[in-house]
């Protein structure tokens, strides 16, 4: 995963049927960076990963630095901001 210099995050992850969708690891959410997280929806697919859909990545100087596996895609998906509205008070 890697934030752009657009304020969106680029995922790869592993290709399905739609070239928009990729699934990715549980764990992969977690290299958000702070403060943040994908702004796509996600679904769990009951092994421990996540689909989510974006816009593909074409672009051939943006796949060149990527190291994909035969397998895999990228896709560019929102960065969201997380807003924390407070919190109870302690008794």
């Amino acid at each position: 995963m890697y934030l752009t210099d657009r304020g969106t995050y680029l995922v790869q992850g592993w290709q399905t049927a739609k070239p928009e969708t990729i699934e990715i690891p549980h764990l992969l959410t977690g290299f958000a960076e702070e403060g943040t997280f994908i702004g796509a929806t996600m679904s769990d697919s009951g092994r421990g990963t996540f689909t989510l859909t974006g816009l593909p990545v074409t672009d051939a100087e943006t796949l060149r630095q990527l190291d994909l596996a035969a397998n895999e895609r990228a896709i560019e998906v929102p960065k969201a901001e997380r807003t924390f509205y407070g919190a109870l008070p302690a008794h």
